[in-house]
């Protein structure tokens, strides 16, 4: 396996050579089914983790991921609200263009929310008010009541 992931580094044997060693005729040869078992070990170790009863950190690690995918992808959506959330293009250079222009437009509420948080809570410390470090770690850059969707 080692040798497989050094060669492919290396570039020293091409992937398409790599895909047909693993596999011959749509079942996999003996170093695919390593290769697949291999990565049912980091799958098992992670569902073990999350159904820990004892520790439940990681769970709420894995939560706070989850949180902050979903509200990313919930502004994405509201963001691109004017099709419905429907790519309208039928050739895909006008798909990637439409995607990336939510991308930039997503990116750059992200940046003014972070950059407008970061000056309100600058001004309270200024002023005196007790801002804790702990607080601010959970603001989020994602909230969007302050943005107008419509343009108007």
């Amino acid at each position: 396996m080692l040798r497989v992931a050094g060669s492919s580094v290396t570039e020293t044997v091409r992937a398409y050579d790599l895909l047909a060693v693993l596999g011959r005729d749509g079942h996999p040869s003996a170093l695919g089914q390593a290769f697949a078992e291999y990565g049912r070990i980091a799958k098992t170790l992670h569902l073990l983790a999350l159904i820990d009863p004892v520790d439940t950190g990681y769970r709420r690690t894995i939560g706070r991921q989850l949180t902050v995918q979903e509200s990313r992808h919930r502004l994405a959506r509201k963001l691109f609200h004017g099709q419905r959330g429907e790519l309208r293009q039928a050739y895909l250079e006008g798909q990637e263009d439409q995607l990336g222009a939510l991308g930039l437009v997503l990116s750059a509420v992200v940046f003014v929310g972070t950059r407008y948080t970061d000056i309100a809570v600058t001004a309270l410390r200024a002023e005196g008010h007790p801002v804790r470090d702990d607080d601010v770690a959970r603001l989020s850059p994602l909230r969007d009541a302050h943005v107008n969707m419509l343009g108007r």
